[in-house]
């Protein structure tokens, strides 16, 4: 059975791969375990923000009530302090080698690629992708906006 599994996901990795090689552009979806081998924590896995906030666990304070606009109203100190840190450690990293792999397949694509994350990291355009070519559907840790309405 073992083998069979291994040749099934050979067959379809193959399948994956010619596909790509056949492709003009190439459209990438991520999400916040692109930056773990890059160092950075997921937000909800086992190495996650939470290790690196245990202050905010000890108040009771999950991530969604720090991450959202309101926090800054409720808890201006943490909210400034989360998003500071935050901010800094997306700075400080080095996108890992994975990024410049698909930055060399996007330069063989004849329409490039185009990148669409719920990431607010910036790694992709840090790597040297095209900002134009990256939607961030939850916006940019490295972009303040004003909140007033």
């Amino acid at each position: 059975m073992h083998k069979n599994i291994s040749q099934s996901i050979q067959s379809t990795l193959t399948y994956a791969t010619d596909l790509i090689g056949e492709a003009d552009a190439l459209v990438i979806t991520s999400g916040a375990a692109m930056g773990i081998d890059s160092g950075l924590p997921d937000f909800r896995g086992e190495n996650g923000f939470w290790n690196a906030y245990p202050a905010l666990g000890n108040l009771g304070i999950n991530f969604t009530q720090i991450a959202n606009p309101k926090a800054f109203q409720r808890h201006p100190e943490l909210a400034w302090g989360f998003y500071g840190h935050r901010l800094q450690l997306y700075r400080n990293t080095i996108p890992h080698e994975g990024f410049q792999c698909l930055l060399k397949l996007a330069e063989q694509m004849p329409l490039g690629l185009r990148h669409f994350t719920s990431n607010v990291d910036g790694q992709f355009a840090k790597a040297g992708f095209e900002s134009r070519h990256i939607t961030q559907c939850h916006g940019s840790i490295h972009m303040l906006q004003c909140m007033d309405q």
